[in-house]
């Protein structure tokens, strides 16, 4: 846990930036706060139907990423000391582009290993890097490294 504000407090804080956000783009929709471990924090936002969220994630989630980013710089500016990790979630986004990721690797992963190239993926944010190389992981016929430079940093997938 950070020193200064318990993690509890840091969810109740950006949970309350997030239900005022909302409500100032006349969006309906319910906050909920999970501290996932403990030094992460994950705000959901969910509505039924969740139609009207989709602009809360934006083009490949670039609109949630600048959304999380916010709540935490909220987060940090009412905190005495250093923030634990605040994660945003709109509508499963996250969620279901990991698991699209995890798919999407495996299956360059196969031709990677069919061919015996290498192969760069297109540059990517560091969550969705860090989710293919979690979901290769495992494999013993592939490797996975990042290169390049923010914001153009990118995945290659290589033959073990």
């Amino acid at each position: 846990m950070a020193e200064g504000i318990s993690l509890a407090e840091q969810g109740a804080i950006a949970k309350e930036f997030l239900v005022g956000l909302l409500a100032s783009m006349s969006i309906t929709a319910d906050v909920t706060v999970s501290e996932l471990d403990e030094e992460t924090v994950e705000l959901a936002v969910n509505a039924n139907p969740p139609t009207e969220l989709g602009i809360l994630v934006g083009p490949r989630g670039m609109t949630l990423q600048a959304l999380q980013e916010v709540t935490r710089t909220v987060v940090q500016a009412k905190s005495p000391g250093r923030t634990d990790r605040i994660l945003v979630d709109v509508a499963q986004y996250r969620e279901r582009r990991v698991a699209a990721l995890g798919r999407f690797a495996q299956k360059v992963a196969q031709e990677v290993v069919e061919t015996n190239e290498e192969r760069a993926l297109e540059p990517m944010s560091a969550a969705d890097r860090k989710a293919i190389h979690d979901s290769l992981g495992d494999l013993d016929t592939v490797v996975t490294r990042s290169e390049g430079e923010e914001p153009r940093r990118f995945v290659v997938i290589a033959p073990a």
